[in-house]
């Protein structure tokens, strides 16, 4: 079974590729957005403003798959279905991480009172595509 450790899916966590992440909403239909993903040390994890949708969806059903696409083949990818679990502690430094990961610079989106949430990812299930 593939996994977060195999060479391809470490490659694509590694590099700036964006990934969709895909959130279950109260009505039962299915929440997609873009996002900004890392693999730090073994923890995949994504990261948002407090009151967005897919991270509300995440508080109450933690549920979600996650597609990171090569920048280069969107034939190559991975998708990564499990659940994940939000806390705010290190959330404003781990956007910080991930937007010079991105952008090369410290993160700019910050609005006085937002709040950072930072989603740890544990995988149930890894496939790994390369066409």
């Amino acid at each position: 079974m593939t996994d977060l450790n195999q060479e391809g899916v470490r490659e694509l966590l590694s590099a700036p590729n964006h990934a969709v992440i895909s959130t279950i909403n109260r009505d039962g239909s299915v929440h997609s957005t873009v996002v900004w993903i890392d693999h730090v040390d073994g923890v995949l994890a994504v990261n948002s403003a407090t009151g967005r949708r897919w991270p509300a969806n995440l508080d109450r059903d933690p549920r979600l798959t996650v597609i990171v696409t090569d920048q280069q083949n969107p034939y190559r990818f991975a998708e990564i279905r499990g659940t994940a679990e939000g806390t705010l502690e290190g959330a404003l430094e781990h956007i910080h991480a991930l937007a010079r990961k991105y952008t090369g610079a410290e993160f700019t989106g910050l609005t006085p009172g937002a709040q950072r949430k930072k989603f740890v990812i544990t995988p149930e299930r890894v496939r790994y595509v390369n066409q």
